[in-house]
């Protein structure tokens, strides 16, 4: 039995939706819709923005981005687990402050990101600094133990270049 912080919503199962891929996706977009385009989130004072081009099937390429995976963007498909946790990344983007949340930054090629992990639900999310806006660039678990070795490797790293500043 998991013991999430008290600002964690459930998962979305889709089980809910009877085993109806249509249904459930449509599901999924609204709670997206409403946490990332309806209102206005934030990430420390700074305006979400969010990648809407790609659209795929009328719903923007950051939807996409949190719940399928695959390194092609025509060919990303559905990750269950990712789709049962839509309602995870704004609560954890919002809660940064939370010491179950570990917060860094790293770079991937000329691009400073932003990762999030909520370690003990084995969650990350990973948001893309543009200077003027952060832009949620994904969300997945974290179960294999050589992704936490990484991840907690480089937040130390990180935690340790920061404090000596």
């Amino acid at each position: 039995m998991n013991c999430y912080p008290e600002w964690l919503p459930e998962i979305e199962p889709f089980e809910k939706y009877g085993g109806d891929w249509d249904k459930y996706l449509d599901a999924l977009h609204t709670f997206f819709k409403n946490d990332f385009i309806d209102s206005k989130p934030c990430f420390r004072g700074r305006r979400l923005g969010l990648k809407k081009h790609p659209l795929e099937k009328g719903k923007e390429a950051t939807f996409w981005h949190l719940i399928s995976e695959g390194k092609v963007e025509e060919e990303r498909t559905p990750d269950l687990r990712r789709c049962e946790r839509i309602r995870w990344p704004r609560p954890v983007i919002e809660n940064d402050i939370d010491p179950a949340v570990k917060v860094w930054e790293n770079k991937r090629k000329s691009e400073t990101r932003i990762l999030l992990w909520l370690e003990q639900e084995e969650y990350l999310v990973v948001l893309a600094d543009r200077k003027e806006y952060i832009l949620p660039w994904t969300a997945y678990m974290v179960t294999k133990d050589h992704q936490k070795i990484k991840l907690e490797r480089e937040y130390q790293q990180y935690k340790k270049a920061n404090a000596a500043r």
